[in-house]
């Protein structure tokens, strides 16, 4: 059975479609943009452009004007024969996106804009004058007579500078430094000063209120002076005590009133007393030197008698609750002083100092303020002010032991750390024992 045969209806010719009255012709494909233009995408139908009216298309284009012919640089300025070889050997100075010579104008329109032939001709003069007295100066090492500026105001300047500065002889012969420099000035200073800071002369001034401090106000009593020799180094190992040390100066007036030889005594004293004002310049002039090793041995070896405070700072800040307790003595620096420099021991007590400034409590938090270990609390202080400070007049009694001497062992013992603790302890423990049988002796505070 056949199938019945649809007739195929025609279909027409397929036109392609065109705007405007003329059909578009085929035209080569477009050149694709260089500077910056929009290409076309992938996939993007091509499309025929429409001429513009009144051209024909395929008509040529009349071609580029040829390229004008470089212009030739001209200098703004005429040059000698020694310039232009210096530009020659001169490097060359990069001027907007040229490199060109320094003496070349500007003429390529492509740069910035061009300052003004005036401006640049001053600058080229001025470069070339400054370039001259340069060479001057180089050549002759000297600026020219006709070059140096005159200045009218000089002999004024240098009056006043001799008015301000005398010369040396004028200064010497004014009242104010013969008060404070000259002669008057000397009367309360001396020339004669030791070499750990004793002044003789001031010594001798303050040497009544000692004997006051030490006769009248504190009324001291010495035990045992004889066992201190009388001639030769020796180390004095007391406690301190006392919010206020006065014990050094004590020990020294002692010694000089009390001894069959007069003996001379130093003591060392803390860091901190010499950062004090008016403090640490006092007792240095006094006698007190201070405490490092370095000292101690330079004055044992002038045969001089050194008293030493093993307690240090710890000493003075005792409270009251812990009076007469002695506090550790260090790592035994003095044992290892007395072993190198082969001199004999003599302990020490002082009964008394610790009733002249109770301390009751230590403000630490602001001493650093005022640069003190600590601020004392005291009945007096800070509640009288400065004159809370004046130590209480209790009875003082100063012992002095039996020495102890350390013949046995050489200069080489004071590496040994064993011996060194072990005659530390000794020591110690003689002191403390004195303390406490001078303290249960005395059957008064301000009496004895």
């Amino acid at each position: 059975m056949k199938k019945d045969k649809r007739p195929e209806r025609p279909r027409a010719a397929s036109k392609p479609r065109a705007r405007g009255r003329h059909p578009a012709k085929t035209e080569a494909a477009p050149t694709p943009p260089t500077n910056g233009a929009l290409t076309a995408k992938p996939g993007d139908a091509v499309r025929s452009r429409r001429p513009r009216r009144g051209h024909r298309a395929g008509a040529s284009q009349p071609p580029p004007p040829p390229p004008a012919p470089p212009q030739e640089i001209t200098p703004r300025f005429a040059l000698d024969e020694e310039d232009e070889a210096l530009l020659e050997e001169a490097p060359e100075l990069g001027i907007g996106s040229r490199m060109v010579p320094p003496h070349v104008g500007w003429s390529d329109p492509l740069d910035s804009m061009p300052p003004s032939s005036t401006a640049q001709g001053d600058v080229a003069e001025q470069i070339r004058v400054l370039e001259a007295r340069l060479d001057r100066l180089i050549r002759t090492g000297a600026v020219a007579e006709d070059e140096a500026p005159q200045s009218e105001p000089l002999p004024v300047v240098a009056k006043e500078r001799e008015t301000a500065a005398p010369p040396v002889d004028d200064m010497a012969a004014t009242p104010y430094f013969e008060e404070h420099w000259g002669r008057k000035g000397l009367r309360s200073r001396s020339e004669e000063v030791d070499d750990f800071g004793l002044d003789p002369a001031y010594e001798s001034r303050f040497r009544p209120i000692a004997e006051f401090l030490y006769r009248r106000y504190f009324r001291v009593r010495t035990l045992g002076v004889s066992n201190v020799p009388k001639h030769g180094r020796c180390i004095i190992v007391a406690n301190h005590s006392g919010t206020l040390p006065l014990d050094g100066l004590m020990l020294r007036t002692a010694l000089r009133l009390e001894h069959s030889s007069t003996r001379d005594l130093r003591w060392l004293a803390e860091d901190f007393l010499f950062y004090l004002p008016f403090a640490g310049v006092f007792m240095n002039r006094v006698g007190a030197i201070r405490a490092c090793q370095e000292n101690a041995e330079r004055l044992l070896t002038k045969e001089n008698l050194l008293a030493v405070f093993p307690e240090g700072v710890q000493g003075i800040r005792k409270l009251w609750s812990e009076r007469y307790r002695l506090q550790r003595f260090g790592r035994g620096g003095y044992i290892r002083l007395a072993l190198r420099m082969q001199a004999p021991i003599i302990p020490c007590a002082i009964v008394g100092a610790e009733e002249t400034n109770p301390l009751l409590y230590r403000l630490e938090s602001l001493a650093s303020l005022v640069g003190l270990p600590y601020i004392p609390v005291t009945p007096t202080f800070p509640l009288l002010g400065p004159l809370g400070l004046v130590p209480a007049p209790s009875r003082w009694t100063i012992t002095f032991g039996e020495p102890v001497s350390l013949d046995s062992a050489g200069p080489e013992a004071a590496e040994d750390h064993v011996l060194v603790g072990r005659l530390s302890e000794r020591v110690r423990s003689s002191i403390q024992a004195m303390l406490d049988s001078g303290v249960r002796e005395r059957k008064s505070v301000w009496f004895g």
